[in-house]
């Protein structure tokens, strides 16, 4: 066999047995017993270990001098590059720590869940102090003497900086306040009032997941505290959530998650359990569940059929027609959670959390201050005081498990939905009438054979732009938001 060939057969087993680790975390979040935590975190590190030495295996280095790549097609030049990053970042960082960071954020999610639950910060802030530790030291092995915040981000948005993200947020800012300000100034559409079963909101949310073009023989739905999607290739799983008093955060949970399951379900086959066979970037991956939530699934067109189905599911809810349901959709309310928030204000979400870690990244803001700065920040972005610890520096998860470089990719793909949605509309001029009948299959055909198919083939921003024909930035959501807001809101 060749070197390629044998660095490929290795790579295929190290990425099977990445996705065994995957599976752990999913149990972990779905169905595991509360108190199993402590043996969990024990597994995750023993499989971080093993999969940490593999990455830095010394065969892995022989393969890699000994290939030729003028031999290669541009698949295996790609795979070359993906390996040889991944390979590059293994040999710098130690094993004991890759270890340690895995066992340390594994007990610390459930250190977490509690403190969330008694609405008690500084339960966890102890812990988080160690996260950090952990995360700075992995930062300063992986950035050589650079910035340790890029380094950080280099692990989800690679090719993408710090100062990069910090410029084209900064574009954004200004522009989503004036926008949000208008907004609130003017007169809201109706809310969603009453309960809604929600045996049947699980069964309405499984429909939409098929709607959208999940694939259940390859998939499953399941309750989560904080929904996710897990998994690529074969085996790719979701999790939403039920509230008897919003159905829409189960709806629309659900069609986000199934935007980044479908990513991995429709990569090439050619590519499965190789370093293609994953979305690029989670800024890329998120462009996906934002364009399915948001410019399909809140589309006019797409909640008039959307209302339909609920009048079928639940019978009349007190939304007397299709326009003012697309009006209480599309709502803008006051609210304190992310995940929860409207599109026109989901940023400024992001954009706060995004400030903070790199501020705790660069040792300028210390964890015994982190709860006062949020607090403080919000209260500058939205107006109003944030109540409870819940509902504001413990809300996410991602601090917890060490996922520090992962918040700004939310708001990229959103600016990389922008672009995409564009290059949509002037592919599919009819789009809205499929919409209108619940079908979504040009639309997700388009950025299947587009986008989704390339997996790991194309560096992100090039995927972007060789789908939409739009160079990346924030210009495209805005016109967006502009335009569907001062609509809705009659500015």
């Amino acid at each position: 066999m060749t070197a390629y060939s044998d660095l490929m057969r290795f790579q295929r087993e190290t990425m099977a047995l990445a996705q065994v680790a995957g599976r752990l975390g999913w149990d972990q979040e779905t169905i595991m017993p509360r108190g199993a935590a402590p043996q969990r975190a024990e597994e995750m590190a023993a499989m971080e270990s093993v999969l940490h030495a593999r990455r830095m295996a010394p065969a892995v280095a022989d393969w890699l001098m000994a290939i030729d790549e003028a031999t290669l097609d541009d698949v295996g030049r790609a795979n070359l590059h993906q390996i040889r990053r991944s390979h590059a970042r293994a040999t710098k960082v130690p094993g004991d720590l890759a270890a340690h960071i895995a066992r340390t954020t594994s007990a610390a999610q459930g250190i977490w869940a509690g403190a969330r639950a008694d609405d008690d910060f500084a339960a966890f802030a102890p812990t988080l102090k160690d996260v950090i530790a952990l995360k700075r030291e992995e930062g300063q092995a992986l950035a050589e003497g650079g910035d340790v915040y890029d380094a950080m981000l280099g692990d989800f948005e690679p090719g993408t900086t710090g100062a990069d993200v910090a410029a084209m947020f900064g574009a954004l800012r200004p522009h989503l306040s004036e926008l949000r300000a208008a907004v609130r100034a003017a007169e809201s559409p109706a809310r969603l009032q009453g309960t809604f079963d929600e045996t049947a909101q699980m069964k309405l949310t499984r429909q939409l997941a098929k709607t959208f073009g999940y694939d259940m023989s390859m998939g499953r739905v399941d309750k989560a505290v904080h929904p996710f999607s897990s998994g690529s290739g074969l085996d790719v799983r979701i999790t939403t959530r039920t509230n008897p008093k919003d159905p829409f955060s189960c709806f629309y949970s659900t069609i986000h998650e199934v935007g980044h399951a479908c990513y991995e379900q429709n990569i090439s086959r050619d590519h499965l359990l190789t370093p293609l066979g994953q979305g690029v970037s989670m800024g890329v991956h998120e462009s996906q569940s934002r364009i399915y939530e948001n410019q399909l699934g809140r589309s006019r067109a797409f909640t008039g059929w959307l209302f339909g189905q609920m009048k079928d599911a639940f019978g009349d809810f007190g939304i007397p027609d299709a326009e003012s349901f697309y009006a209480c959709v599309n709502r803008v309310s006051d609210g304190f959670i992310r995940t929860e928030a409207d599109e026109l204000q989901y940023n400024l979400h992001v954009l706060l959390r995004f400030d903070l870690e790199r501020a705790l990244m660069a040792g300028d803001l210390q964890v015994d201050d982190l709860e006062a700065a949020w607090n403080d920040r919000f209260a500058a972005d939205f107006g109003y005081a944030v109540d409870k610890p819940s509902n504001g520096v413990l809300q996410d998860v991602h601090w917890s498990v060490g996922l520090f470089g992962y918040f700004p990719t939310y708001s990229l793909g959103n600016v990389y939905a922008g672009c995409l949605h564009e290059g949509l509309r002037a592919a599919l001029p009819q789009l809205d009438d499929d919409l209108a009948q619940g079908n979504t299959t040009p639309a997700t055909t388009w950025l299947r054979e587009n986008l989704q198919t390339h997996g790991g083939l194309y560096e992100p921003r090039e995927v972007i732009e060789r789908a939409s024909g739009i160079v990346p930035s924030e210009a495209p959501l805005l016109r967006y938001l502009r335009a569907k807001f001062s609509d809705i809101y009659a500015l």
